[in-house]
This record gives structure tokens, sequence and C-alpha cells, in this order.
């Protein structure tokens, strides 16, 4: 008789306490996917501006360089810039998670090539 009425407290216990442990799990699978999606748009920023950077090294328009840079992540935008004998590009893309983070940025510089292609 004491058993039921020990048991008779814990009843919905279990619900509980999935209740609150779903939505923390949930909420965990969705910020790791979300942070790799974002990884995923930093490699491709920089592979973006390392192209942008060679093509503009190589004396061709800012324009195609910039379109390079767009076609590796299309949100990026960026700009052209010498610093000497290197030719650099700069560039900024937004973060797609709903969180206040920075905005992923790269930059690349390649050596200005002298001679004509």
């Amino acid at each position: 008789c004491r058993m039921k009425t020990w048991r008779g407290g814990e009843r919905g216990s279990v619900t509980a306490e999935f209740a609150v442990v779903v939505p923390a799990i949930v909420l965990l699978i969705v910020i790791g996917v979300g942070a790799l999606a974002t990884s995923g748009r930093q490699v491709r920023l920089e592979h973006g501006v390392a192209e942008a950077a060679r093509i503009a090294a190589r004396g061709e328009a800012d324009g195609d360089a910039l379109a390079a840079l767009r076609r590796a992540e299309p949100t990026a935008s960026g700009s052209v810039r010498q610093d000497g004998d290197l030719i650099c590009v700069d560039a900024t893309s937004p973060t797609t998670l709903p969180l206040p983070l920075p905005a992923l940025s790269a930059t690349s510089c390649a050596l200005k090539s002298d001679f004509d292609v």
C-alpha cells in the first residue's frame, strides 16, 4: 500500500523531464548544423578571395575578380586594393545564424604580375 502512494507522487515526472530535454537537444542540433554551415561558408569565402586576388594580380578588371568571389560565395561583398607589389582582396559575408555574430571575413593577396597575358 505504501508503495502505491510513493509511485503516485512520481507520476508524470518522466513526461516533464522529456518535455524539458527534447527542446534542448533540438536546439543543440540546430546550432550545430548552423555552425557547420557557417564554417562551410567561411571556407568558400576564403577560396573566393584567393581566386579573386589571383585574377586581379594578373591585371584583369576588378569587376572580373569580384565576380569570381561572388561565384564562390554569392552573399559576399568585397574590394580590391593594391599594397606595394601585392594585389589584395578583402571580403565580408553575413552569417546566416539568427545570433548576434560578426560577419564572416577573409583577405587574400597575390603578387602583381608584371607581364601581359
